[in-house]
């Protein structure tokens, strides 16, 4: 397995040893541990400077700058930042991860027994620790989960801009950070610590947010579905009745995509860089949506991308505006030639990410 990457590089979070934006996809690399031994990328999710990717293993890589650590140079060696290392929690060496996510600033990790640990820069909540703003992750404690219901579990993990969601195996679910837009339910404000959603009348059974919504779905097969939040480019107002046989959801920070099971793939909200689905895509197998712009994985094993591509992350093929020039370019895999096939893909602020089942 080999890991890839292009897009926005500011801060070193394509994790390749570099700080320069790249439209062509490059190997990324690791200060220690053998990267492409940790088994295989499960998800990849990125803040505004900095990157985690989840392995089928437990542990978590990271790369990048969040605020809170750039903030403290004396911690970490900022030029391990450039390149992916372990997550070294304040707990066991052991410990196995089974869900992440980033708002701009802060990350989020869930152990295998639920404990929720958040570090980075949170101003408007986005810690889940009260009053606390700011947390580096091996000193972090965790979030009191004594919220849980007894018998219950965290099944879902989703982060937008500035805010926060888990979803139950009960179909509950909680949330921190900016609300002042509804997306953490009513009433609309910050929330500094997790709390319930009362207004959702459905057993929830993931959920994923955009810069300031949330979005919530359910049983497969009944196809319940909400957005709370803010309507702005009317993820709301144009919001279909159903979305029976859903596979899979995203959020772009003003889009919302549903992929269903026949391949098919619908979304609304924003378009003003193409973000929308393209008419006529051929059946995807697999999607990542970014901040503005889409991956997706064809059942040929083609990876698609359109949307705003200003750093790359969609790669060459963009106007002087950035948007992809066609309804869609192809990503190639490194080697050009088919030898490696793509097995995944993610996508973050304005960064892109694939595997390959080849070293």
């Amino acid at each position: 397995m080999a890991l890839y990457a292009f897009g926005s590089n500011g801060s070193g979070q394509l994790g390749i040893d570099s700080k320069d934006d790249t439209a062509i996809a490059t190997r990324c690399k690791v200060v220690s541990r053998l990267l492409d031994r940790s088994g295989i990328p499960v998800k990849v999710v990125a803040g505004g400077n900095h990157t985690l990717v989840l392995y089928s293993t437990g542990q978590v890589y990271m790369s990048g700058f969040p605020v809170a650590l750039a903030e403290h140079p004396g911690d970490h060696n900022h030029i391990d930042r450039m390149k992916f290392q372990v997550a070294e929690l304040n707990c066991s060496d052991n410990v196995e991860i089974k869900l992440c996510s980033a708002t701009w600033e802060v990350s989020t990790l869930i152990t295998a027994d639920d404990h929720i640990f958040t570090f980075g820069l949170g101003s408007k909540g986005e810690l889940g620790h009260g009053t606390r703003s700011i947390m580096n992750e091996n000193l972090c404690p965790p979030i009191d989960r004594t919220f849980i219901p007894e018998g219950a579990s965290i099944i879902d993990l989703a982060s937008g801009l500035q805010h926060t969601v888990i979803v139950l195996s009960n179909g509950e679910v909680y949330g921190w950070g900016n609300g002042r837009k509804g997306q953490l339910g009513e009433p609309a404000e910050i929330v500094s610590e997790p709390r319930k959603f009362d207004a959702v009348n459905f057993k929830v059974m993931r959920a994923v947010c955009g810069r300031e919504f949330t979005y919530l779905v359910g049983d497969q097969g009944q196809g319940q579905h909400a957005v709370l939040g803010s309507d702005k480019f009317g993820v709301r107002s144009h919001a279909p009745g159903s979305v029976s046989g859903w596979k899979d959801i995203g959020a772009s920070w003003g889009t919302i995509f549903v992929l269903h099971q026949s391949g098919n793939l619908i979304s609304w909200g924003r378009n003003d860089h193409g973000q929308l689905a393209p008419r006529n895509l051929p059946y995807i197998a697999k999607m990542a949506v970014g901040s503005e712009h889409v991956l997706a994985l064809t059942a040929e094993g083609k990876v698609l991308a359109w949307g705003w591509g200003e750093h790359g992350n969609c790669g060459p093929d963009v106007d002087k505006d950035g948007d992809v020039k066609s309804p869609w370019s192809e990503i190639k895999t490194p080697d050009g030639d088919g030898r490696q096939a793509i097995i995944g893909i993610g996508a973050g602020c304005a960064t892109s990410w694939l595997w390959t089942d080849c070293a």
